[in-house]
């Protein structure tokens, strides 16, 4: 059984809201897995995250960040009030998400937001390199589902490390927000511009340059 200390029973209470007994007892009933007890609490309906997630965000920011005049994003993150969308902090977050777009690239929101046809083609690559290394066929759909999760991870902007603290995903400063403004928020939609994109030219590591310039 994973030794349950209080410094991790806090960091779960500080993403989801939810009571100290109850962060307690979803990382004993998940044996110390994070991930896992925020989903266990979610789906208990004891995440305050999840509890707003049915209110509707009609208001909100649309805020932008330009990277050396090479990278641009238009980020849109939705509030409940226009009161929240004033907000310092909200406007701050809804700042790093843009930076977090400019330096991670991702091309979804969320997991569900990848089509179909897209999700069932990365299957087949990934299905055939699992092969083409020699695996047994019968675990290559559990490699490939693997797999699939680390796609989504660097794709959908949710599942991404935030880089200012790589220890915590986009989903997790999400839920965090939600706790401490006290409202239901949504990341409504993104646009990325690269100079030069679509033409072949030198490459250049823009992503590790906003990273940096965001770490200094």
């Amino acid at each position: 059984m994973a030794n349950i200390t209080a410094a991790v029973v806090k960091e779960l209470r500080e993403i989801t809201a939810a009571g100290m007994l109850d962060c307690k007892n979803a990382l004993v009933e998940n044996d110390g897995n994070m991930d896992a007890a925020i989903d266990y609490l979610r789906k208990k309906g004891l995440s305050k995250a999840a509890k707003k997630s049915d209110r509707i965000a009609a208001e909100g920011l649309v805020s932008s960040y330009i990277h050396g005049g090479r990278i641009g994003v238009l980020i849109e993150v939705n509030s409940e009030t226009d009161f929240v969308a004033k907000n310092e902090e909200f406007q701050a977050f809804v700042k790093d998400l843009a930076m977090q777009v400019a330096a991670q690239n991702p091309k979804y929101i969320r997991p569900e937001d990848v089509p179909a046809e897209v999700l069932e083609k990365e299957k087949e690559i990934l299905k055939a390199q699992a092969l083409n290394e020699g695996k047994p066929e019968k675990i290559v759909d559990k490699m490939v589902e693997g797999r699939i999760k680390k796609y989504y991870d660097e794709n959908c902007l949710i599942c991404q490390s935030f880089i200012k603290n790589p220890d915590i995903t986009i989903q997790d400063l999400l839920n965090e927000k939600i706790a401490k403004i006290g409202e239901n928020l949504i990341i409504r939609r993104f646009t990325r511009y690269e100079v030069g994109e679509g033409i072949e030219k030198k490459v250049e590591n823009f992503a590790e340059e906003v990273a940096k310039q965001i770490n200094m």
